[in-house]
């Protein structure tokens, strides 16, 4: 399924609020194709960074879930009687275990965020490139001088 974003600005006509502005050697309808063209950038990369959110906290439901199944076995395991040494040795391979957890779920976290931040900003730079060619490209032409 074909997502599609929303922009504000796709059902309003720039180019005649801009047709009353003519300014000479400004091509206003190319002009407003690059506003354009700039919304729908902003708004895809806005796009992928709810995406990411979404996906992080996803993510972040999931390792409560299963932080809360850890924490009821490992007390299950606790509650059967055994000498202190042995409870002793249960706790501290569950903190070890915890801890080695927690750091790679925080790693996946980070990673997910830097994917999202990454795809976002990799929209907006591609966008950024296309503008200064089409500036480039609507900047008046020197003229040539007569000899």
């Amino acid at each position: 399924m074909a997502k599609t974003t929303f922009t504000p600005f796709t059902e309003v006509d720039f180019t005649k609020f801009l047709g009353e502005f003519k300014l000479p050697g400004v091509n206003t309808e190319q002009l407003v194709e690059s506003y354009r063209k700039n919304v729908e950038a902003f708004a895809a990369a806005s796009q992928l960074a709810v995406e990411g959110v979404q996906a992080v906290a996803k993510r972040q439901v999931e390792i409560l879930r299963d932080a809360a199944e850890e924490c009821s076995k490992h007390l299950r395991g606790l509650a059967a009687p055994a000498s202190a040494e042995d409870a002793a040795a249960k706790q501290a391979e569950f903190a070890k275990q915890s801890f080695e957890t927690s750091l790679a779920r925080v790693r996946e976290l980070s990673e997910i965020i830097a994917r999202s931040s990454s795809a976002s900003l990799e929209v907006l730079n591609k966008r950024a490139a296309e503008a200064l060619e089409e500036l480039k490209a609507l900047a008046p032409k020197p003229m040539a001088k007569a000899a």
